[in-house]
């Protein structure tokens, strides 16, 4: 099983990092409901990223629950050192990692995800050019492009990625998935979908809403 099995036509992705962790396993079981297929989970070390976020603890007691709903867990690794995380995530219960392309070489990572049974993305940060991200990405399943700086959830979208995603399509294989990740809502998805991306992190989008269920389903319409 990879992306090619999870993937629909379109997937919008709730980060569970936004959500109300005092009632996670309910908020999840409701976005579950309303049709999710694909969570993503972000992983923050403090210091690729200010904060330190979630962690193999977390993402290993909500595995059961979102694989036994068909469901799987797209990790995103924020750190400096993918190596040593990688490993964490697959015996955590993670189905995909993603790194980012500023922390060096992604050949040897997309190795070891490969050898640890995950899926692979590779992540570019808005100050990375769109060329060296691509090849950089040979291999792997996603490219994930940042359309904030990556760290905290609730920064808006920045207008730039629309175009920093339409080269991105152009210059990567059509099998390979565009993921945008940063201040997606209601006001941009149809156009970010329209640039040639099809995986859509949305965090305060459906997790900050008072209906997260019926904010995921609006998205869904409004990128279809």
């Amino acid at each position: 099983m990879g992306w090619a099995d999870w993937a629909r036509e379109i997937e919008v992705e709730p980060s569970i990092y936004a959500a109300d962790f005092a009632q996670l396993a309910g908020q999840l079981e409701l976005t579950l409901d309303a049709g999710v297929r694909v969570f993503h989970f972000d992983v923050g070390d403090g210091h690729f990223v200010e904060p330190i976020t979630t962690g193999p603890i977390v993402l290993e007691a909500i595995a059961g629950l979102v694989h036994d709903r068909g469901a799987v867990l797209d990790c995103h690794l924020m750190v400096d050192n993918p190596e040593r995380h990688i490993p964490q995530m697959a015996k955590a219960g993670g189905d995909s990692v993603t790194f980012h392309v500023e922390v060096g070489p992604t050949g040897p990572l997309i190795e070891l995800a490969r050898d640890h049974g995950l899926g692979v993305g590779v992540a570019f940060n808005p100050g990375t050019a769109v060329a060296d991200a691509a090849r950089a990405a040979e291999g792997a399943d996603i490219v994930l492009c940042m359309s904030i700086w990556p760290g905290y959830s609730g920064q808006p979208f920045m207008p730039e990625a629309i175009g920093r995603v339409r080269e991105l399509r152009g210059l990567l294989p059509p099998e390979v998935h565009i993921q945008v990740d940063g201040g997606i809502g209601g006001s941009n998805i149809a156009e970010v979908r329209a640039a040639g991306a099809s995986l859509f992190v949305a965090g305060s989008s459906v997790y900050g809403k008072d209906d997260p269920a019926a904010a995921y389903r609006e998205l869904v319409s409004l990128a279809s």
